[in-house]
């Protein structure tokens, strides 16, 4: 099936801010005396801010009412986006910018679909705003990855039929997600462990040759 759009995901594809959301749930976790190391952390990958905390008082023996879940997650996301003043265009990561100009040079759309709130700013620190065609994420949706709503939603303002699309994750719960979605995906990074996605890149440079087949 033609591969007419390109869907990414943001963190630990285009850009990696996996130090940051550990460095800030770490504080979060740290204040309320509970256990929280980098093995809870890569449970965390892929799934929304909201299941994020839930996964952290798993190991908690306090009942936490809705107030303080949300207390609790606005000082995470305030500590993280002061983190992110250090983000910069050094932070893409590396075939990004290689890959970018290729589906440009063939007309394919691309769109980031992500279920990070933080998007925008994101994007405007590493200064790809202007760089996709469209852009869903987290402010967007109401249900997070492995739901395929929020890459739905990019092929939708897009005009792209899903069969059509190809999704880009590092995550499972997203490779799960665009299968859902019933898109193709090919999995970097942490996402290849699963053994699920269409295909399996060694390095993001690599989609060149998926595009070209």
């Amino acid at each position: 099936m033609e591969i007419k759009a390109v869907i990414f995901d943001l963190d630990g594809v285009i850009v990696s801010t996996d130090e940051y959301h550990y460095k800030a749930w770490k504080s979060i976790a740290d204040k309320e005396n509970i256990d929280f190391d980098r093995t809870i952390n890569n449970r965390l990958r892929g799934v929304s801010r909201a299941e994020s905390l839930e996964i952290i008082l798993e190991d908690s023996n306090k009942k936490y009412t809705q107030e303080e879940k949300q207390i609790l997650l606005e000082e995470k996301n305030n500590v993280y986006k002061e983190l992110l003043k250090n983000l910069s265009s050094l932070d893409i990561l590396p075939g990004v910018n290689e890959v970018m100009n290729y589906l440009k040079s063939k007309n394919i759309k691309i769109a980031i679909g992500s279920s990070s709130k933080n998007t925008s700013l994101i994007l405007e620190k590493i200064e790809l705003s202007n760089y996709f065609d469209e852009v869903a994420d987290g402010t967007m949706i109401k249900k997070s990855k492995p739901d395929p709503q929020v890459f739905i939603l990019a092929a939708d303002k897009l005009e792209v039929s899903p069969k059509n699309c190809l999704v880009v994750e590092d995550a499972e719960a997203g490779v799960k997600a665009a299968l859902n979605g019933n898109m193709k995906v090919a999995a970097v990074g942490d996402a290849i462990k699963c053994n699920k996605a269409t295909y399996n890149l060694d390095k993001l440079i690599n989609l060149i040759n998926i595009i070209n087949k």
